[in-house]
């Protein structure tokens, strides 16, 4: 596993719980409209708060910058700050430090190598990809690295020629626990020899996800009608570099589809939005490193005494911003390796979801590659429809015991998996209770902006319920329960229903653009039907 206490010493490490598609219910009162006052008075109340609490952290930073007990994670930053950097994560500092040349000089070769293949032999560039994947992978990592990449192939692609689902899942995740459970991962990382910062990053990155790709091969493989792809179309596959070691995972049929396009056309303006794409994500870096400077949000929540001093407005403003860092490491890291797959013409996994705009479990995941996969070959394949109570359990249940395997079996992952599958079955509860006879009745008495506010009302106590689940897996499980206890216990009443009216404000907002949204949506149809 990763380094305590976050989990951070394997990039794929995500929040991945699986999104059910649908879960939304028609009568969710998405289309009622507010009035824009009342949306004025809750943008306004949400901006004093994020202003407030960040007051609090910034001083906190400031006050906290010589502690001898922040020593290892706060380090001299640049100079002109006159201020010291936040440092905790290691994964952001190596890529855009220390490693930050060779990421720049490999992925830039495989852009200029793709589009010379491209424009000289556009029906062969997947075979181009592969060969400049498997140098790659053997200079950076070495012979006896690739040979046990190489082997797990060729073991899940003579599995695959069984045309058995069952025995495709049992391989696949026999080789994934080989990799997740000692002594088995330490036996096969000793094979390869050398030291550097991101070895074991690498190794793990690279392997786990080329299970988890050779199983969407394999699964592929079953349900086609006759034969079976070949040992080429997996290692083509495999071996494209921008996904290899950092993900994100794109399904088997859907990466042999794009790549076996002959004909290589853009959409109007693709370049001008992927260069678009690519400035934004330069932004962010840099954005994110100014804001390291003045606010410690990962170093701050290690020592838990000093924590404790914070205020419960600041105190909450922390936990959150925790959450919403990770999206942005995901989104940043996802869009860099997007921007280059999508050069390649290939249309990749988008980057998750803002974690500013969920407020249900059903749409919360860092990684929607691991996401996508989980959907389709477990969730989706066991939950149906995901209106059965009991198929739900069973589904969502198996989806977080394999993505317990996927992050490495220990305690902390154990307590993550159980509040968060606990947590999406939960809603399934909720929405089926309130579809009984009675509550239906009332709430169709009710007017669409009324139904909304109540709705609104549950989803800042469900929105709350995401982020304490889930920064016991970034921080540590003393940090949630330090915030639970504070917001919930200590604070009540007075910290509790104002976090909690806040909180209503901010879901209200998110509601309306799920409103905007929707009605575009509705235009963009009805144009079409029109043509």
């Amino acid at each position: 596993m990763g380094s305590h206490p976050r989990f951070s010493s394997l990039p794929q490490v995500r929040i991945p719980p699986c999104c059910r598609p649908g879960l939304r219910s028609p009568t969710m009162g998405v289309k009622a409209m507010l009035p824009s006052y009342e949306l004025g008075f809750y943008a306004l109340v949400v901006t004093c708060a994020v202003l407030y609490s960040g007051s609090g952290i910034f001083e906190a930073s400031r006050d906290s910058m010589n502690r001898k007990a922040f020593r290892d994670g706060i380090k001299p930053g640049w100079h002109y700050f006159g201020r010291k950097m936040d440092v905790a994560d290691f994964e952001w500092v190596m890529w855009f430090t220390s490693f930050r040349n060779i990421i720049i000089f490999a992925l830039s070769g495989h852009v200029l190598f793709g589009k010379i293949c491209s424009m000289a032999v556009p029906q062969h560039r997947a075979v181009m990809y592969m060969v400049y994947g498997l140098l790659a992978v053997l200079a950076s990592m070495g012979l006896l690295y690739l040979m046990i990449i190489l082997s797990h192939c060729l073991l899940l692609y003579s599995v695959a020629l069984a045309k058995q689902k069952w025995l495709c899942y049992v391989a696949g995740l026999c080789c994934l626990a080989s990799f997740k459970v000692e002594p088995f991962g330490s036996w096969q990382s000793g094979f390869v020899t050398g030291a550097f910062d991101l070895q074991e990053v690498l190794f793990f990155g690279g392997c786990t996800f080329t299970i988890m790709r050779c199983m969407s091969f394999a699964l592929e493989s079953s349900e086609k009608d006759e034969g079976i792809y070949s040992i080429l179309d997996l290692l083509k596959y495999n071996f494209y570099l921008p996904f290899f070691f950092f993900g994100p995972v794109m399904t088997f049929d859907q990466f042999y589809a794009q790549v076996s396009t002959r004909e290589l056309r853009r959409k109007d303006d693709e370049m001008k939005s992927i260069r678009v794409n690519a400035l934004l994500h330069v932004g962010a870096i840099v954005a994110v490193d100014i804001f390291f400077h003045f606010f410690y949000i990962l170093t701050l929540p290690s020592d838990l005494k000093f924590v404790t001093r914070l205020s419960d407005w600041s105190l909450a403003g922390l936990a959150y911003s925790n959450l919403v860092y990770d999206w942005v490491k995901a989104a940043v890291m996802f869009g860099v390796i997007n921007t280059i797959a999508r050069l390649d013409h290939l249309d990749p996994p988008q980057p998750p979801k803002c974690i500013t705009m969920l407020y249900i479990f059903a749409e919360t995941h860092f990684d929607r590659g691991i996401n996508d996969w989980l959907c389709k070959y477990v969730y989706d394949h066991l939950g149906e429809n995901h209106d059965n109570i009991l198929k739900e359990l069973v589904a969502s249940t198996t989806t977080f015991a394999i993505t317990t395997l996927w992050l490495g079996p220990c305690q902390l992952v154990y307590i993550w998996s159980l509040v968060n599958c606990f947590g999406l079955n939960f809603e399934l509860w909720v929405q089926k209770f309130f579809q009984l006879g009675p509550f239906a009745k009332l709430e169709a008495k009710l007017s669409g902006a009324m139904s909304r506010r109540i709705r609104a009302a549950f989803g800042a106590v469900n929105f709350w319920a995401i982020v304490l689940y889930n920064i016991l897996a970034l921080n540590s499980l003393e940090f949630a329960l330090l915030v639970t206890k504070r917001l919930l216990v200590m604070g009540f009443p007075v910290s509790t229903l104002s976090i909690w009216f806040i909180t209503y404000c901010g879901v209200q907002l998110i509601k309306e653009r799920e409103r905007i949204l929707a009605l575009q949506e509705e235009l963009k149809a009805d144009k079409a039907k029109l043509e």
